[in-house]
C-alpha cells in the first residue's frame, strides 16, 4: 500500500469515527471491534487465504515428491504429532 493510499485510508478512517463520536454505544461497539482487530494482528496462528492455499500447494508439492508421512495406527501418528 503506498502512503498516499494510507493517507487516504486514514483520513476515511478519522471521518467515520467523527460521525459516530456524539454517540456512546456506537464508540464502544467500535473500540470492541479495533481491539479484536489488534488481538488478531498480535496472533501468529493466523494467516491470509493467500498464505492458507500456499502451504497447502507446498505439502501437496512435497506428499508428490515422496516426503509425505503415513502411519500404520492412530499411536504411531499420536507420538510423530506430540514430537512437534
Amino acid at each position: 500500500m503506498t502512503a498516499v493510499q494510507l493517507n487516504a485510508m486514514n483520513t476515511e478512517l478519522w471521518q467515520c469515527i467523527g460521525s459516530i463520536a456524539d454517540d456512546e454505544a456506537l464508540m464502544r461497539r467500535l473500540t470492541r471491534y479495533a481491539k479484536k482487530l489488534s488481538k488478531e494482528k498480535n496472533d501468529p496462528t493466523l494467516f491470509s487465504k493467500e498464505e492458507f492455499f500456499a502451504r497447502i500447494d507446498e505439502a501437496k508439492k512435497e506428499i508428490a515428491d515422496g516426503n509425505g508421512r503415513t502411519f500404520d495406527n492412530l499411536d504411531d501418528m499420536n507420538a510423530w504429532l506430540e514430537t512437534l
